[in-house]
Order: C-alpha cells, then structure tokens, then sequence
C-alpha cells in the first residue's frame, strides 16, 4: 500500500481551501516536488508558488502528469465545466478523484468525468484553515480500502474526517459541522454584545466570549463525560447557568436549533439538485 509521502497530487483549483490542504500535507511530510495546482487566478497561483514551493499552471490539463489523486477545489458554480474539461486526463491517469464542493453529488461527477472513475466526495468546514476542521466522506463503489485510506491521510491533514455510509447523510454532514461555524459564530457574536450592554469593554468582552468558547470545546473534546453531562456539571440548583438554561428552554432554543439545521440540511439538498 502507497504511503501518503509516495503520492502524486493535483489540486484542481488553488483557493483557500486548496491551499489548507496544501500546507497539510506538507506539514505530514510531502515535499512540494509531489505537488501541482492549476487556478486561473494569477494571484492564487503566486500564493501557492511561493508559500510552499508547488508547481502551478494556467491551463488545468497542463503538465497534467500521472496523479494518483486528483483534489477538485473549485466554487460548486463551475464544476461541471472544469470536470469535463480534465475528463481526458483523468481517465488516462485512473486517477482517485476527491471533491471537496458543496452539493456536487458523486453522480454529477461520474456523468461529468464520462469514465468509470473512483470517487470521493467530501464536505469540509472553514476550520481546516487553520489546521482544525471536521470533514464527511462518502466513496463511491469504485473506491478501495487503500484510496479510502490515503483519502482519509489527506483529510486528517487539516483537522479530523468521518465516513458515511449513505451519499444523503452528507447533506447532514454539511448541516452540521459545514455550516456548523456560522452558527456558533452567531452564538459568540451575540454573547459578546449582551456583555457589552452589560457594561464589559468590548475587548475583555471579546476575549472572555473566544476562550470561553474554545476552553469549553477543549474539554468536550478530552473530557470523557458526554456533553450533556458537561452541561449538568456546570449548572448548580438555582444558580446563574441554571437561569440562563432556563431562559433558552423558556425561548424554545432546542426547537430552534432543530429547525435551523433541517433548513440547512433541506438547502444542502436542494442545491445538490440545482447543480445537477
């Protein structure tokens, strides 16, 4: 079985996201001589280029070469026409094929590929930026045991990755942890205003509201209690958590956060079909 160090890569593609990975996997041991990118964008290219050493080009199929995995890191809006695009080379190099697009399910991929291809769609979140990210695979039947692994290597590079069984639960996944930041963002955004208005400067306000939220993602991460134990932990009878958990259950929060990720989950959907 390969190892992640022995690979070829291509990253189709040089955004934001592409360049998280690249750092990555760099950080796990690539050198840059394993990597190429392709980007119409001159800027991204010099990113790229000059932050990591890694061959770029204009053209997609440019000095395509033999990649053993392809990475397809462009905006869901052109995908279709990327694809089909580097369909030749592709198929010329039996190539895994990993997406990292919102709503682009595996079907439009193997339609747009015109191949029997081995596929891998994945939905990241913003984290993995910063080397943090929670992501949600789904292979299709083409995929073996060794791409799935070296799937997960690449993932894992910028934070952790789950497999589904199921293509429709990565519509969940994107629900969840994908679009998972904005919502505590949001959450963060109004604490520290309340605690403003409550008389705390902005900036101890900021402070206390991003270590507050960090701290406790810490201990739920290494804690072995689940994460309603945590909470119960914290809430002392008629003490201050406990008024303030009484307020969301008088707001109806459980129902509302319910409903805010069925209404992600249902757009997640809903796009994957406007891209068809």
């Amino acid at each position: 079985m390969k190892k992640l160090t022995d690979l070829k890569v291509r990253f189709v593609g040089a955004g934001n996201m592409a360049v998280s990975l690249i750092g990555g996997l760099l950080n796990r041991g690539f050198m840059p001589s394993q990597i190429t990118a392709s980007d119409p964008g001159g800027h991204q290219r010099q990113i790229v280029t000059e932050k990591f050493g890694v061959q770029t080009f204009t053209d997609n199929n440019e000095h395509f070469g033999i990649p053993d995995i392809v990475i397809l890191a462009v905006k869901p809006q052109i995908m279709k026409k990327v694809t089909q695009d580097i369909a030749r080379s592709v198929a010329e190099t039996n190539a895994l094929v990993i997406s990292i697009a919102a709503g682009i399910k595996v079907e439009h991929l193997e339609k747009w590929l015109s191949i029997d291809a081995a596929i891998v769609r994945t939905m990241p979140n913003t984290p993995a930026l910063i080397g943090e990210g929670a992501t949600g695979l789904f292979a299709n039947t083409n995929v073996t045991k060794e791409q799935k692994h070296l799937t997960e290597g690449i993932m894992d590079s910028v934070g952790i990755s789950h497999w589904v069984d199921e293509e429709f639960k990565i519509d969940v996944v994107t629900a969840l942890s994908g679009s998972g930041p904005a919502y505590f963002f949001l959450f963060m955004e109004y604490m520290e205003k309340t605690a403003i208005e409550l008389g705390l400067k902005p900036e101890v306000a900021t402070k206390l509201v991003e270590q507050t939220a960090l701290g406790s993602a810490i201990l739920a991460q290494r804690s072995p209690d689940s994460i309603s134990t945590l909470r119960e932990k914290v809430t002392s009878p008629n003490g201050t958590t406990e008024a303030a958990l009484n307020s969301f259950d008088n707001n109806e929060l459980e129902d509302t956060i319910k409903q805010a990720l069925n209404a992600a989950n249902n757009r997640s959907i809903q796009l994957s079909k406007e891209f068809s």
